[in-house]
């Protein structure tokens, strides 16, 4: 029997032209949502959905994200921080994968990073071992071992990862769990640009008054991938049973 192999690559050549034509109008929704505040507002939810919290907190959970330094990390630390101020005397625990004993390691780094924001060395606990959110709920519910279930947490990452953390953490047993999202504030100067002042090929279009086209929109399309990204994440924490 002869394969009719021209009939095949004819068909394959529909398949990837539909596929290419879908993809192209994917990405270009994904381009004109950019433009609208709807990435903002899916990266906020993600933020601030169950978060708040009526307890006194006891113990403040630091998730670190990266190495150090970093973005993700130095932001979380700030707030951590700051939250460590406003709940003095309480445990801070450091989620981080890596050596507590290598002073250089990624996860001393940012337990030496909310010392030098205030937090004292002796509030300051490690879980290094976890290497997702899953693992790191189940070992700080170990690590805090008979009082895990009611003491009153509180998680600090960032705003993507926050509804993940929370759902891990209560699935792994705690009850009184709150967040505290690493969220990052645009500057508050005017950062409109006069082109008079600048020179250059005046033949190219001026956007320097539109921080819409310099800035917003490639921001938008930032929380487009991390929102992408993290609803696969929950999809996934969800068929795994652990949110």
């Amino acid at each position: 029997m002869k394969f009719d192999y021209s009939n095949i690559l004819a068909r394959l050549k529909v398949l990837f032209r539909r596929l290419f034509i879908i993809s192209g109008i994917i990405f270009l929704l994904f381009v004109v949502f950019a433009f609208t505040s709807g990435p903002f507002w899916l990266y906020y939810h993600l933020g601030i959905k169950n978060t708040e919290f009526d307890f006194k907190p006891e113990c403040l959970v630091l998730l670190g994200g990266s190495g150090m330094p970093s973005e993700s990390n130095l932001i979380r630390a700030y707030y951590a921080s700051e939250a460590a101020a406003m709940y003095p005397g309480i445990p801070v625990i450091v989620a981080l994968p890596g050596d507590t004993a290598d002073s250089a390691s990624a996860v001393s780094q940012l337990a030496k990073e909310i010392e030098e924001r205030g937090v004292t060395q002796k509030r300051i606990l490690f879980e290094p071992e976890g290497l997702n959110t899953r693992a790191q709920a189940l070992n700080i519910y170990h690590l805090l071992s008979d009082t895990a279930e009611n003491t009153g947490l509180v998680i600090v990452t960032s705003p993507e990862h926050m509804r993940r953390s929370l759902l891990s953490f209560r699935k792994a047993g705690f009850k009184y769990v709150g967040g505290c999202p690493a969220f990052e504030y645009a500057i508050e100067s005017d950062i409109t640009v006069n082109r008079e002042n600048l020179g250059g090929n005046r033949l190219i279009p001026d956007v320097n008054k539109s921080i819409s086209l310099r800035y917003r929109f490639w921001t938008h399309l930032k929380y487009e991938v991390l929102i992408m990204r993290e609803y696969f994440a929950l999809g996934y924490y969800m068929l795994k049973g652990w949110i």
